[in-house]
């Protein structure tokens, strides 16, 4: 089967990791602060701090930001369900906010409908890669002083108007599971552009623990003593994840390219073809295409799902609208609540895109679509 994501390891990549298992560290060592810095210099130049995965990161930013109890979180339903369950955990209420027709990216005008005081964090998603109207969002949410966040699961490497990703929102998550635009086996990451939300991330991550003395509130102990103010978890990366991200940033470009590259061969060979849709690019970005999300239309996705999967390319749909989960749905949210989201589930199918995916492979998944659909 051919996979619709997949790593791309290199015997680079295998020397990295295990020069760490050689040395000293295997966890919170100079790996991690050196890959750290790297996503920071990538990210506009502020504060990165890894995670264990992209949901971690999410918990982490939600975190920083202070989403408690009685905030509102504005989110877009068309994400994998992290994206807000991590807010839901912190003991938010998610209002969900309907996307654009064209791109699936969280609508502005749906988000400036819905904002008000109680609103804490605006959160986006660059669904496929594409980054989200930042600018637009920025201003709303300035107008009801919360804060930005930008899920960039899929979207490293990406730029907004110039601006890179992690440079747009307040707070920025990565992810670096393998089907990502890179990999640290799991992993991802938060990137502040305030200091003070970085450490507040930084220190959630690391089991709430304080070490700086200035704010020690207990003062009698020795050089030894940290102290925790308030409650964290364990979702430090390790050295061996780090050093594997560490060699993956430096063919992050390469990756960039050769995505761009399959895009453009499915663009050509898919414009003409009637029954499919190809995904929108506004002429503001420069996106990394993690996902290729074609929408089938006149209601025949699920039968050219099963006729490409029996053909061995192994299609994927991203994603269900996240108020249908039954968490959700069970909480009261209804079917209905944002049909432009909706309907492009309905339609979507995400067609193989990976660094190592070959031109003729590109060409047998154009073939098995066109025959799927006659």
């Amino acid at each position: 089967m051919l996979p619709y994501g997949r790593q791309s390891i290199s015997e680079g990549d295998i020397a990295a990791v295990t020069e760490i298992l050689r040395g000293d560290w295997l966890t919170t060592g100079p790996a991690v602060a050196a890959f750290e810095a790297e996503i920071g210099r990538l990210a506009g130049g502020h504060r990165a701090v890894s995670a264990t995965s992209g949901t971690a990161a999410l918990h982490m930013a939600y975190a920083a930001a202070g989403v408690s109890a009685g905030d509102e979180v504005i989110s877009t339903p068309m994400t994998f369900v992290a994206t807000t369950a991590m807010a839901s955990l912190r003991g938010a209420r998610i209002v969900f906010a309907d996307v654009e027709e064209d791109t699936a990216l969280v609508d502005p005008a749906a988000v400036d409908a819905l904002a008000s005081e109680r609103t804490r964090v605006i959160a986006a998603v660059d669904y496929a890669g594409h980054p989200a109207d930042y600018d637009a969002l920025s201003v709303i949410a300035a107008r009801v002083g919360a804060l930005t966040l930008d899920d960039a699961a899929h979207s490293i490497g990406s730029t907004y108007r110039g601006r890179p990703v992690g440079d747009l929102a307040d707070l920025t998550t990565f992810s670096f599971f393998p089907t990502k635009n890179l990999t640290t086996g799991e992993g991802g990451a938060v990137v502040a552009k305030d200091p003070a939300l970085a450490q507040r991330a930084h220190e959630f991550h690391f089991i709430g623990l304080v070490r700086d003395a200035d704010r020690f509130e207990i003062t009698t102990e020795g050089p030894w003593h940290q102290e925790v103010h308030e409650f964290g978890v364990n979702y430090r990366l390790t050295d061996i994840a780090s050093a594997l991200g560490l060699a993956q940033l430096t063919r992050l470009a390469t990756f960039k390219a050769r995505r761009a590259e399959i895009t453009r061969r499915y663009n050509e060979a898919l414009a003409g073809v009637d029954g499919v849709r190809i995904p929108v690019q506004r002429g503001d970005v420069d996106p990394i295409r993690h996902l290729y999300p074609v929408r089938i239309l006149d209601g025949r996705r699920r039968e050219v799902f099963d006729r490409m999967r029996a053909d061995g390319i192994g299609v994927q749909v991203n994603y269900m609208p996240v108020y249908w989960h039954p968490v959700y749905a069970n909480a009261g949210y209804r079917r209905g609540l944002c049909p432009n989201a909706e309907a492009f589930y309905a339609e979507e199918l995400s067609l193989p895109i990976f660094p190592d995916l070959t031109d003729s492979q590109v060409d047998q998944v154009v073939e098995s679509l066109s025959q799927a659909l006659r």
